[in-house]
């Protein structure tokens, strides 16, 4: 045997054991990784099929999983009764994303470049891209209409934060049945005290719409105040309703909207308390959640509502009666943006 022969043979020899090295580095730090995530009471999280039909596999939720691993950001789904038992991760990741009646709406980044950008997803319930809109700004908010025939998002295309005064946001609305796009609400006519109203510091955020899908709701910021108004997609209008209104989430029979409401004395950080607003009567009543929450709530009935706040890995999901009445309850950790399907 030649020893240009040997030195192959030897360099092969090395090149394997390191091979077994590596495979045994990787199966045990992935083995540590699991007992850690164990030992710190995480979800257990397997890759498998999600759905956005509803009634698919009975009620579910499905949400943007938080908890470090490889499935962080994805959107993953548990069933509704056991919202902390195992996880399924779907593969797909959103920055922000909501669901219904078959339809998801994800916002996501974009790597590539020197800056990373961002689009708006629409999603059919095998949760395959229909179409695809780039955005200008950074994702805050996205709700998909109860019939799953309207998609509304938000982004900051100035600033990067609610609490503060200096931010500009732009809101669209897409029809999926017809194409139809609203670039930016602004251009909808705004009546403000029952007159049109014009301003250069005009910002919309967080759409909610109404089972009919031709109505919603929306925050107005100008002035230095934030209004709920009421649109009207055929119309084309703008109507405001309430006074000191921001992230309105209207009820599934419609009569009632949970939104944020700034209150006096609180920290210029956190200066936010949950409330319930009658629609008929102008009624407010404050939420048992007496945290600051800078979320736009989804209601899981009639009578619950469920938001985030700041958790170990991000946010966590909490749950509240609207009626005022009970305690704020840890819904789930480690998750964000639940669409309750089914």
């Amino acid at each position: 045997m030649t020893l240009q022969r040997r030195i192959l043979i030897l360099l092969t020899a090395v090149l394997l054991l390191a091979g077994v090295g590596v495979a045994a580095v990787v199966r045990a730090s992935s083995r540590a990784d699991e007992k850690n995530r164990e030992q710190a009471g995480g979800p257990r999280i397997t890759p498998g099929h999600v759905s956005l039909t509803p009634g698919d596999g009975g009620r579910r939720i499905v949400f943007r999983n938080m908890a470090w691993g490889p499935h962080r950001d994805e959107l993953a789904t548990v069933p509704a009764g056991a919202p902390e038992g195992e996880r399924t991760a779907s593969g797909v990741s959103c920055l922000r994303f909501h669901a219904a009646a078959g339809t998801g709406i994800c916002l996501r980044s974009v790597k590539g470049g020197v800056q990373d950008s961002y689009r708006a997803v629409v999603l059919d319930s095998r949760l395959k891209e229909v179409s695809s809109h780039p955005l200008a700004g950074i994702p805050t908010r996205a709700r998909v209409s109860p019939g799953g025939h309207l998609v509304a998002w938000t982004v900051f295309v100035g600033g990067d934060s609610y609490a503060g005064t200096n931010f500009s946001t732009r809101t669209s609305v897409l029809d999926t049945r017809t194409g139809r796009y609203d670039a930016s609400l602004e251009d909808f006519t705004l009546l403000k005290d029952g007159r049109a109203y014009h301003a250069a510091d005009v910002n919309f955020w967080g759409v909610t719409f109404a089972a009919d899908e031709r109505y919603f709701y929306a925050t107005l910021a100008t002035g230095g105040a934030t209004y709920l108004v009421h649109g009207d997609l055929t119309a084309r209008t703008l109507t405001t309703v309430h006074e000191n209104v921001e992230c309105p989430s209207l009820s599934p029979d419609g009569t009632r909207v949970v939104f944020k409401k700034r209150v006096p004395g609180a920290p210029a950080d956190a200066p936010w308390r949950l409330y319930a607003l009658d629609l008929a009567s102008g009624t407010e009543t404050a939420l048992a959640e007496t945290r600051s929450v800078d979320d736009q709530a989804v209601w899981t009935d009639d009578h619950t509502v469920v938001y985030s706040l700041p958790g170990d890995f991000g946010a966590d999901l909490y749950a509240v009666p609207a009626d005022g009445g009970g305690a704020p309850a840890r819904l789930m950790s480690s998750a964000l943006a639940p669409a309750f399907l089914g």
